[in-house]
């Protein structure tokens, strides 16, 4: 955890910005409200998201437990959604914020 308890862990542009570098998502691509996956399903999706390499976690050293915990966060205030594309059967994590209208 860092050491300022005024500094938020992962921030959706250190953490989360990775997924939305990815292609952008495609027409069709559907956003999956958290809330209506079965409690191992978004534990799947957050596990295969977390263990990605090539992330920027700062300064910091986080255990695989508390990165988990930092995106169920961002999933749950919003700022992280999850697409699934039903054409490839894929599901990603993108940026509330950078995703195109309608989606």
């Amino acid at each position: 955890m860092p050491s300022d308890p005024n500094q938020e862990s992962y921030t959706s542009e250190s953490y989360a910005a990775e997924p939305s570098q990815e292609q952008p998502p495609e027409e069709g691509v559907i956003r999956v409200p958290y809330d209506r996956l079965t409690p191992s399903a978004l534990e799947g999706i957050i596990e295969e998201f977390v263990s990605r390499e090539g992330t920027d976690y700062g300064d910091y050293d986080y255990s695989f437990d508390d990165k988990k915990d930092q995106v169920r966060a961002q999933i749950r205030r919003g700022q992280v959604v999850i697409l699934f594309d039903p054409v490839a059967e894929t599901c990603q994590l993108a940026l509330a914020d950078q995703l195109p209208p309608g989606i």
